[in-house]
């Protein structure tokens, strides 16, 4: 939500994360709609915020992240360091 409450930015993401382009167009074809549910459920507010879909990218991000977290040189920098022989 913007501070002004006046828009709504949804991100979504289909399950599988198929038919992305074809779920956003939808939605963006019937955001009046939806627009006018929201109104309707949140009475006590004085605008409907206009609503806006965007791609999550979240998962992405995520995934990413794992790579870069699963990668050699990484598990290389943060497994347990051997223990050194003591010295008598």
């Amino acid at each position: 939500m913007t501070p002004d409450l006046k828009l709504a930015t949804a991100f979504v993401m289909p399950l599988g994360g198929k038919d992305e382009k074809a779920v956003l167009e939808a939605l963006d074809r019937n955001r009046r709609a939806l627009r006018t549910e929201v109104a309707r459920r949140l009475n006590n507010m004085k605008y409907a915020p206009d609503l806006r879909f965007l791609r999550d990218e979240t998962f992405d991000e995520a995934a990413r992240i794992d790579a870069l977290l699963n990668s050699e040189k990484v598990r290389r920098d943060t497994a347990p360091a051997e223990e050194a022989p003591q010295e008598d």
